[in-house]
């Protein structure tokens, strides 16, 4: 069971975002996973351009450490996603890592595999960059688990509690890739989301090579 823990905050050691994250990852550990920490922000991965070549080659022409990253989300079973609160969003690391993840979204990658997130924020806003994260997970095709959100305002002993919350989180995470876990309402919009990809990548299969060719590879495609 490998789980993958990605931190989005540029603050380094000095990020409570990374103390969540890294609670996660203990939990996980603790529940007998491998487990491994990227911290984004000390990679260079660069802008999507919105070329489509992902779509069509099922690789991307930018030269950068996506790849590699990219790879090991692929390889692993679970992932959490951290990131703090940035003007009502996640940072532009996280979201440009994200953005270079069309293919992954068109042809359900994820499926099969379990995730969660965190997020800290100053004043307000975490719970909402929470459920944004998890939604892409979702919408990646994975199934997630939970998530902490934490506001620390001005009391910085409040990650302290969060970390506890946080290490259960990993254990829970831990546990439903063991068991398989399968939630009825995430598993409706796997389906949803399935049917609404086939339709797109059907209507461009002249263009979009690899795309296609890995849905019928898969059997999803007659």
């Amino acid at each position: 069971m490998k789980i993958l823990g990605i931190n989005g905050s540029p603050r380094a050691s000095r990020s409570q975002t990374l103390r969540l994250v890294q609670a996660v990852l203990d939990g996980a550990e603790s529940a007998g996973a491998d487990v491994e920490l990227v911290d984004v922000c000390k990679l260079r991965i660069e802008y999507c351009n919105g070329c489509l070549v992902c779509c069509e080659r099922g690789e991307c022409v930018k030269k950068d450490d996506f790849a590699e990253l990219y790879l090991k989300m692929l390889d692993s079973d679970g992932i959490i996603l951290g990131s703090p609160n940035y003007i009502d969003s996640v940072t532009a690391q996280i979201k440009t890592l994200l953005d270079r993840m069309a293919d992954a979204i068109h042809c359900q990658m994820f499926l099969g595999k379990y995730g969660c997130a965190v997020s800290t924020a100053g004043g307000s806003g975490a719970d909402e960059v929470v459920a944004y994260l998890n939604r892409v997970l979702q919408t990646l095709g994975a199934n997630t688990v939970g998530g902490i959100g934490v506001v620390l305002g001005g009391d910085p002993e409040t990650i302290v509690p969060a970390e506890g919350r946080a290490y259960e989180l990993g254990r829970k995470l831990a546990k439903a890739i063991e068991k398989k876990e399968t939630y009825p309402d995430q598993e409706e919009l796997h389906a949803a989301m399935l049917e609404r990809m086939r339709l797109l990548v059907t209507a461009n299969k002249d263009r979009w090579h690899h795309e296609y060719d890995y849905w019928k590879e898969a059997g999803r495609i007659p």
